[in-house]
């Protein structure tokens, strides 16, 4: 393969795991997974294109040697998203160099943004912008910290200014539109109260356990597809 190819190319990755799986078909064995992972994704990506056009075995993703969070996080949500949104790819495997519980989080977080996995909870916040009139960054992690764990599928909006504010907080669940030192809270859509800004957390937390009272009782958060993680 190195003689012919030169090096590790998709077309290379494709002709050694369609041999390999060659081996055990003369066996008449065929449950097996393929797996060609890439620590590019651009070369991963088009490895298992190709590999899915040329055979119908389940396929196992992955970029591997990604790297640290932030780096392998981008890389494998790049390739993931290419390749499951037009329905290639049966399970997945996101290296990071991080404890295995982050490399589960963010593939947890690729399915769900994919919609191949019930939603839960999704914070929706604002960028840097100079119309920010509040410590979006800060109100953003706090709300988040203080509903880590919910497993409802819960929409939260925390908008630092009035003019996307509204909008943003009116299309989910729960959202606030601060500015001028206070918040609107919405549910629902709908204006709920005003809070000073001091209050602001404590309230979305407050009204995110009500929402999530009232949906576990209507039965939204059951019924969640099971989804492997490997």
């Amino acid at each position: 393969m190195l003689r012919k190819y030169g090096r590790a190319t998709p077309e290379a990755l494709v002709e050694s795991a369609l041999w390999e799986a060659s081996l055990f078909e003369e066996h008449d064995f065929r449950d097996i997974k393929i797996s060609v992972k890439h620590n590019d994704p651009v070369v991963m990506v088009s490895a298992y294109q190709q590999l899915a056009e040329q055979c119908d075995y389940p396929l196992h993703l992955g970029v591997t040697e990604a790297g640290p969070a932030f780096q392998g996080t981008i890389k494998s949500a790049v390739a993931f998203g290419a390749l499951l949104s037009r329905g290639i790819g049966d399970t997945i495997r996101v290296s990071l160099s991080a404890p295995p519980v982050e490399e589960v989080k963010v593939g947890i977080q690729i399915l769900q943004a994919l919609g191949l996995r019930q939603r839960r909870l999704e914070i929706v916040s604002c960028p840097s912008c100079g119309r920010a009139q509040v410590d979006v960054y800060k109100l953003a992690e706090e709300v988040t910290a203080g509903l880590e764990g919910m497993e409802v599928p819960l929409r939260v909006a925390v908008m630092g200014c009035v003019v996307n504010g509204p909008g943003e907080a009116r299309e989910a669940d729960l959202g606030v539109a601060s500015g001028n030192g206070k918040g609107q809270i919405f549910v629902k859509g709908e204006v709920v109260k005003t809070v000073p800004e001091s209050k602001i957390v404590q309230t979305l937390i407050e009204e995110a356990m009500k929402i999530a009272e009232q949906m576990e009782q209507d039965g939204v958060a059951s019924g969640e597809p099971a989804v492997t993680v490997s």
